[in-house]
């Protein structure tokens, strides 16, 4: 049968896009529709204009520390308006850069909702279009628990277009996205609370990490309040909120900002007209090679619930288009040793194991790890400190992980990360001569085992 596409790919985030371009390039025929914006969530309401948040909320402290070394500034002032303009800015600039790609690249875009028909039908803007394959790359979507009020909630996805700054925020969360936006509008100026259901923030970081992260924080004044839950939230009459905790507690706030997890994307996509199936959390089952039990349909990226990154959904586009269109350059996504940052403030960056996965996964483990005040911070009043782990095989020397919780952590560890990935022990990091004077070198300069 002849089908008007080899490749029919829905949703235009990073890991459609990526697939889309290069079957392309493979000289495949290929159609990509989008029904929001070009990029996906990572452009538009993720990676991106988030970073450009976080960059613009560290500018409080720079201003603070300027005065230790010799710098009179006046009053600093912030505008959210201006910095939401700007924002805005950019990203339309990348959507216009995502277009090009996908058009210079030869593939037809098709902007508006796609559903699928049946396992080689898809139908957009009342038109049905064939393809030998179908890939969905609808990524994920925000989720607010349906508690009493929660309409008066925001999400992330209204987070990055807020007419302005709230006075008093409480984001609710345990998880990357939460910590990352209590740091934006705590810096920003907000008086801001971080609520969590669990012990302590951040479950699956190492657990040095996640102390060290709570102490920066409290000592920079963020109310953290853990093991506490919102049972109902009411809009007043001034129009602030009322949150009353479960544990009977009620707290004010301006802005109740939900980050407590994302859903698969998949509303009126169609898959019931398909043998495709869903896992236990309503994500898109697929093999190994991204082959959903409908043998036409592929999926990747968010919407497979695998590792919720860019980069993988990046990975894993590259793999599904070299695979169907250029098998002999084809090789599978490695999931291990991927590097992660959050951008907290102070950041966080990481790869490997933790202490915990180390011990639990059976490896007798030697820690070395630094806690110290930066260089740049000793002629401020700054007393923020940077921790840097290495979790290493005591039997085999090999380094299992790397975190770090400090400024550019990221970064740094970005480069570490392709040492872990060939393999590097102990010894490598410590023959490893370090450049001076830099927080990095001090990867290269722990000698001594915590304990020991």
């Amino acid at each position: 049968m002849a089908y008007d596409f080899d490749l029919y790919v829905i949703g235009a985030g990073s890991g459609g896009v990526r697939a889309a371009r290069f079957a392309a390039g493979f000289g495949a025929t290929v159609a990509v529709a989008e029904s929001r914006y070009l990029g996906g969530t990572c452009v538009n309401v993720g990676c991106v204009p988030k970073k450009l948040l976080v960059y613009g909320a560290h500018f409080a402290e720079d201003f603070e520390q300027a005065s230790g070394f010799g710098w009179s500034l006046d009053e600093a002032q912030f505008d959210w308006a201006t910095l939401i303009a700007n924002k805005d800015r950019e990203i339309n600039r990348l959507n216009g850069i995502y277009r090009n790609l996908l058009v210079n690249s030869g593939v037809t875009l098709h902007e508006g909702h796609a559903k699928i028909v049946d396992p080689h039908t898809v139908e957009i803007n009342g038109e049905r279009h064939t393809a030998k394959n179908i890939l969905i790359a609808t990524g994920g979507w925000p989720q607010i628990p349906e508690i009493p009020g929660h309409e008066h909630a925001i999400s992330s996805n209204q987070a990055f277009f807020l007419k302005e700054l709230p006075k008093r925020v409480l984001v609710v969360g345990g998880g990357y996205i939460a910590v990352e936006f209590a740091g934006i509008f705590h810096g920003l100026g907000a008086q801001t609370t971080l609520l969590y259901r669990g012990e302590l923030f951040l479950r699956g970081f190492d657990g040095s990490v996640r102390k060290h992260l709570q102490e920066e924080l409290t000592k920079r004044g963020m109310d953290l309040q853990f093991n506490a839950d919102i049972e109902r939230i009411d809009k007043q009459a001034d129009g602030s909120l009322k949150v009353t905790l479960k544990d009977g507690r009620q707290l004010e706030a301006d802005c109740v900002f939900y980050a407590t997890g994302r859903r698969p994307m998949l509303d009126n996509l169609g898959l019931e007209n398909t043998a495709v199936k869903l896992d236990q959390k309503g994500f898109v089952e697929v093999d190994d090679l991204y082959q959903t039990s409908e043998p036409s349909i592929l999926a990747l990226g968010d919407v497979i619930g695998r590792v919720q990154l860019t980069p993988v959904a990046l990975a894993e586009g590259m793999a599904v288009a070299r695979r169907l269109f250029k098998p002999e350059q084809y090789r599978p996504v490695d999931y291990k040793m991927i590097p992660t940052a959050v951008f907290s403030l102070p950041n966080i960056g990481t790869v490997g194991l933790t202490e915990e996965e180390a011990r639990e996964a059976g490896h007798e483990v030697q820690i070395f790890e630094s806690r110290f005040r930066p260089m740049k911070l000793t002629l401020t009043e700054c007393q923020e400190r940077t921790l840097m782990k290495l979790v290493v095989d005591a039997q085999t020397d090999k380094v299992l992980g790397c975190h770090m919780v400090g400024p550019e952590a990221g970064e740094i560890v970005q480069g570490l990360a392709i040492a872990l990935k060939a393999g590097a022990t102990k010894r490598h990091f410590d023959e490893t001569i370090g450049v001076h004077p830099t927080a990095a070198e001090e990867f290269v300069t722990l000698r001594t085992p915590v304990g020991a």
